[in-house]
């Protein structure tokens, strides 16, 4: 079998102007990036947002592990699937980070014969979103240190600097750093940070931004700092918002692809669904729900975390309603969870494959469970998850998109659309926004990860104060936590009961419009593994990438 970047470069690719044709948008909506990429101009929404809305499919997942469970894949595999069925189709996915590229997990544009293409330019620097997005973080972070060099007008407390610094990179030695040495003309020295960008709020803002209006306006409502008596400096304060927002002008323009069977694909906008929110870009999302019939798109990580996001947060903000969800597992992540290497570990993790059908019927979707079939599963371990379905009468798929394309998704593909035939959607979100804080966050431990209670660390009890004090009590919820576990220990494993969660602190992302409580031992700025895919990637004499996936 060919590696997924050989399939890639054997592909025959068509020009970016029949792609955006397919998808219904004008020559004109188009930027060409290169002959196969193009940015989409944002006057494509006013011309289509009088039209009505296709189908809005979610993929979703287990407790995942650390390779995936090939969701990006299944996402893509699905969408082509829907296409030989005929159907007007497009997707949404987001824009790979380098973080992870270069770390554990490798590329982002799916594998085997479900890419979206070209693979090595969306993998790597792609059309510059990432590096825009770091550039207006870090212009904001530079602002507030010139503006403490030069007299501190706003009398900062520089132990309350919240805004850190940010990098595409997995780096584990900036998490905690100090800046401003050397004497007075070189700064002001303090503690800082830094994260990785897909943490970013700024990428949340990009990816939650209606247009370029509400761009400037949750910028300019970003806490940088406090002074000593507690009050919040803003982005606004520090005269940051006209440059920063033309930093991110081509940046908010969604990114036009294709996959390997020509399927209109959007590519845009990058937050994890550990440390952010998890999803591509509202905007994007919106204008292909108005360009086809069913738009597929995908939550970072398990349902806990970006399925419960895009409920709670996404579809909140856009007044999005999907119509279907496809509930992700594989028999090497029902093993994980079941702690072993057999059949009877696969009937263990069942009781995690449970929980997370539980949690997306608690938001009245139609869910199917697909299970995304590997080279080294059994038939004997595909009937056991397949009896479990009929047990809980839930629609069953086995996928084979890797190795079939869209070919492996019609099993799939048909059984959701005669789901969301027969079944509407009842969408609703978990909790009610007029619920104070604490009650928010227990909703979601109670409900969502199955915890029997909530502990502050006496940084959050203060947190939650300021919280109030400064009127963000009404936002929604943005959990950062361990993507393997339900609980906030990656260590439990399976359906853990009895555990608690801990919230260490509480960030305000009061731009992107969402509280960030931190628990466990969670962190926005990952570290390298010991042997990183880096180790891997090569460039040969003829300007060739080999090993970057």
């Amino acid at each position: 079998m060919k590696s997924d970047i050989e399939i890639a470069k054997n592909a025959l690719l068509q020009d970016i102007f029949p792609i955006a044709e397919k998808a219904g948008l004008n020559k004109e909506e188009i930027t060409p990036c290169g002959d196969y990429k193009g940015k989409v101009s944002l006057s494509a929404w006013s011309r289509l947002k009088s039209e009505s809305d296709g189908k809005l499919i979610l993929v979703t997942t287990m407790n995942p592990t650390p390779e995936g469970e090939g969701k990006t894949t299944v996402t893509i595999g699905l969408a082509q699937a829907l296409a030989k069925l005929g159907k007007k189709t497009m997707l949404g996915i987001r824009e790979p980070s380098l973080g992870p590229i270069m770390g554990m997990k490798g590329g982002a544009t799916g594998g085997g014969y479900a890419q979206v293409v070209p693979m090595e330019d969306i993998n790597l620097h792609f059309t510059g979103d990432m590096h825009a997005i770091t550039s207006a973080h870090n212009l904001l972070a530079s602002l507030l240190d010139n503006h403490l060099h030069h007299g501190d007008a706003f009398h900062i407390d520089q132990r309350y600097i919240v805004w850190p610094r940010v990098l595409d990179i997995s780096d584990r030695a900036l998490r905690n750093v100090v800046v401003g040495l050397g004497g007075p003309k070189h700064g002001v020295p303090h503690e800082n940070s830094f994260a990785i960008t897909p943490a970013s709020e700024i990428m949340a803002i990009l990816c939650l931004a209606k247009d370029i209006h509400d761009l400037k306006q949750r910028i300019s409502r970003i806490i940088v700092a406090y002074t000593y008596d507690d009050k919040p400096i803003y982005a606004k304060d520090l005269k940051a918002v006209g440059a920063m927002s033309a930093l991110l002008k081509d940046a908010m323009k969604p990114n036009l692809v294709q996959t390997l069977e020509g399927v209109p694909a959007f590519v845009h906008g990058g937050p994890f669904a550990n440390i952010a929110h998890g999803t591509s870009s509202l905007i994007s999302t919106k204008m292909g729900l108005k360009l086809s019939d069913y738009f597929v798109t995908e939550a970072g990580f398990g349902s806990e975390l970006g399925a419960e996001k895009f409920f709670d947060i996404v579809c909140r903000t856009g007044d999005l309603h999907p119509d279907g969800v496809v509930l992700l597992a594989s028999i090497r992540a029902l093993k994980r969870n079941g702690k072993g290497s057999d059949s009877t570990a696969v009937k263990k993790g069942l009781l995690n494959l449970e929980k997370h059908l539980e949690n997306i019927q608690l938001f009245g979707v139609p869910v199917i469970i697909g299970l995304n079939h590997f080279i080294d599963d059994t038939q004997e371990e595909i009937e056991i998850v397949e009896s479990f379905c009929q047990q809980k009468n839930v629609p069953f798929a086995v996928v084979d998109v890797w190795s079939d394309g869209g070919e492996g998704g019609i099993e799939l593909a048909g059984k959701i659309v005669s789901l969301m035939q027969q079944k509407p959607s009842q969408f609703k979100p978990l909790y009610d926004l007029d619920l104070s804080v604490k009650e928010k966050i227990d909703v979601i431990a109670r409900k969502i990860y199955g915890a029997n209670r909530v502990v502050y660390g006496v940084e959050a009890e203060q947190d939650l104060r300021l919280c109030e004090r400064h009127g963000l009590g009404n936002l929604p919820i943005c959990v950062a936590k361990t993507q393997y576990s339900l609980s906030d220990d990656s260590n439990l494993l399976g359906r853990p009961k009895d555990f608690k969660i801990t919230v260490r602190n509480i960030r305000f992302s009061a731009g992107a419009g969402f509280l960030v409580p931190m628990t466990g031992k969670i962190t926005t700025m990952p570290g390298l593994p010991e042997k990183p895919m880096s180790d891997f990637i090569n460039l040969d004499d003829h300007g060739n990438i080999h090993g970057l996936y």
